[in-house]
């Protein structure tokens, strides 16, 4: 087994869709960034990264390549499980954590998991996802960007 450790965090501003966890979330800002700026997603990305040796997202998908303007997290994502299968690792269960002040995100995270365990392939179950404000202070809680981090563990595939 593995274990991989990512952090990911993105400025909120006006004319772009808020996307966490794959799933939209009204709100009147999104997330500022070159795909669609999932910042739970990219966190998650990393940790798996991490964990099967293969180093970080940005190594892997450059915000200066426009193949990735706009892309779903989800989808790379899904590249990001392929890479780590491809070194004979798959995913056990994911534990992160999303801060953001506003908007307020408890509601979400079960579809969030949903999302994330149909592309890891695992249950949702298997997937816990957490909200949390960050009490007023720094970026977060001042309501100028979201922060996420991720654990997830890996296992050796079956033979």
């Amino acid at each position: 087994m593995k274990i991989g450790f990512g952090y990911d965090s993105h400025r909120l501003v006006e004319g772009r869709r808020l996307i966490l966890g794959g799933v939209e979330i009204p709100y009147e800002k999104g997330l500022l960034g070159h795909s669609d700026a999932d910042a739970l997603v990219h966190a998650l990305c990393d940790a798996i990264l991490g964990a099967a040796g293969l180093g970080d997202l940005g190594g892997h998908f450059p915000d200066t390549d426009p193949a990735y303007k706009d892309i779903s997290s989800l989808v790379i994502l899904e590249r990001v499980r392929d890479m780590a299968a491809g070194k004979g690792y798959i995913v056990g269960n994911v534990d992160a954590t999303i801060v953001a002040e506003r908007p307020r995100l408890r509601g979400y995270v079960d579809a969030m998991a949903g999302r994330i365990a149909g592309i890891l392939q695992v249950s949702p179950e298997a997937i816990n996802i957490k909200a949390k404000t960050n009490e007023g202070m720094g970026f977060t809680g001042r309501a100028e960007g979201v922060a996420a981090f991720a654990v997830v563990l890996m296992r050796r595939q079956p033979a």
